[in-house]
């Protein structure tokens, strides 16, 4: 999974803590237009919940300038050239690997063109663009596309235009607003002034700045209405109804938007949801407490063990990719929203030994051991993150070392056969197995993998991580 954005959760359960509530201190409706508004109610939250955490990311990283969490307004770049250390409390499970650059697209006038420079062949880059619908409509960097200087076209849904000379290729977007993550591999913690260099090459601009043309009318102004965790309390359907207006339905959506349609979302006419939320609160709420049932179960059984580590057996990805399946697509986002494709990173994760005894720091050191063949075969890069259990953030430690990735191989320790093991305990181990050590909490130990640009064996489980073991 992805980490980048996972703060929202406070979303899902602030919505459905207060509808409980609500549904609690009301009595049943027993007829059958209750019942069939309780179905809806859970289809709608399934299909709505990634629509939903994608609009508040997108409001307060883009949509409310006094946010602490405002980056830049639409169309414009925001660089974050920085190693995240565990003072970086906001996101849990931080990526330390990749700083991030950031930009919200507006699509609604114009497409946008997203340039990057040339960057060296050792070095991994990549620029996700992901929608409303949390689709991943387009990815081009290092293992797509190179690392050649290019421009790439982002269109909305309608749009009609020719393609300009210059363009290297374009992306549609299946709503009008889209996100573009932009991610550059840090090479050692003295690398970032050259990361600096990388991010300082990217650039947005609307197609009629690069082609130094008027532009057209401009968008309508939009009034975002405030999300947070006490607004999303009773209004998470009218958020899910702010959104979908930015967002024409495919062909395979037809089905649940009617069933939106009948309790008045997406209609353009809100206040038929409000004389069924009226009559029917208990029934909406105990929909959407169904719904996250689904979705928490559906988390549960998407992957497989491996020798004690999780491997996810779905992904995310486009439209196509999804096909109308809304729970899939929410079980995604609610374990970590805006991943990657499985042909671009794979995220293996594990809490525990191979006999699914927890991991504690606190308790006993533990070993990793790779042998030359079984290092993660990957076409770029990968790391192992160390987070504390209990909070899924980055671990203090006497020599600020979060992780380690294949980049520090040549720097460790090797044993006879070639192999190399890591220390994986709390307190420092002898000197010479120093360059190994990745320091641990002193309590549960979260441990996450990340293969970028994973090979066949990866995505097929030909290739299994090592078990951890306990230390002698």
């Amino acid at each position: 999974m992805n980490t980048l954005h996972r703060g929202t959760h406070w979303l899902l359960a602030a919505a459905l803590a207060a509808l409980a509530t609500g549904a609690s201190a009301q009595g049943p409706a027993p007829d059958e237009e209750a019942a069939r508004t309780q179905s809806v109610a859970e289809e709608a939250y399934i299909y709505g919940l990634p629509i939903v955490m994608n609009y508040a990311v997108m409001y307060s990283y883009a949509g409310d300038k006094s946010s602490p969490q405002f980056k830049a307004p639409f169309n414009q770049v925001h660089n974050d050239a920085r190693v995240l250390t565990p003072k970086d409390t906001v996101i849990v499970t931080p990526n330390s690997d990749t700083p991030y650059s950031l930009s919200w697209l507006d699509l609604r006038a114009e497409p946008v063109v997203i340039s990057v420079p040339a960057v060296e062949k050792r070095r991994y880059y990549s620029v996700q663009l992901v929608d409303g619908n949390t689709f991943n409509h387009g990815i081009f960097g290092s293992l797509s596309t190179g690392n050649a200087p290019g421009n790439y076209l982002a269109v909305g849904p309608t749009w009609q235009g020719n393609v300009p000379p210059g363009i290297n290729k374009v992306f549609r977007s299946t709503t009008q607003f889209s996100l573009a993550i932009f991610r550059t591999q840090l090479i050692g913690s003295t690398d970032i002034e050259a990361v600096k260099q990388v991010q300082a090459g990217y650039r947005v601009q609307t197609l009629s700045g690069f082609l130094g043309r008027p532009a057209p009318a401009a968008a309508p102004s939009i009034n975002f209405p405030k999300i947070d965790k006490d607004l999303v309390k009773t209004n998470f359907f009218a958020y899910l109804d702010f959104a979908l207006q930015f967002a024409p339905a495919g062909p395979e959506e037809k089905p649940i938007r009617e069933k939106l349609a009948s309790i008045g979302i997406g209609t353009g006419n809100f206040d038929q949801f409000k004389a069924v939320a009226a009559k029917y609160r208990q029934q909406l709420g105990m929909g959407m407490k169904a719904g996250d049932d689904k979705v928490t179960k559906a988390i549960a059984e998407s992957g497989e063990r491996r020798n004690g580590w999780q491997f996810q057996t779905t992904s995310f990805g486009d439209r196509a990719h999804f096909a109308g399946n809304w729970l899939q697509r929410a079980a995604l986002a609610k374990a970590g929203i805006f991943g990657l494709d499985s042909s671009e990173a794979l995220y293996p994760m594990t809490r525990t030994l191979a006999n699914g005894e927890l991991l504690d720091g606190s308790k006993h050191n533990y070993t990793l051991t790779f042998s030359p063949a079984q290092l993660p075969p990957v076409r770029a890069f990968w790391s192992l993150t160390m987070y504390d259990g209990a909070t899924q953030l980055l671990v203090e430690n006497p020599i600020n070392r979060y992780l380690v990735n294949s980049a520090m191989l040549d720097g460790m320790a090797k044993n006879a056969d070639g192999s190399i093991t890591l220390h994986i305990q709390k307190d420092a181990p002898a000197a010479d197995k120093m360059p190994n050590w990745l320091p641990a909490p002193n309590g549960p130990i979260y441990l996450v993998l990340r293969l970028y640009g994973p090979q066949q064996s990866a995505l097929t489980g030909e290739w299994k991580n090592p078990a951890l073991v306990r230390a002698n």
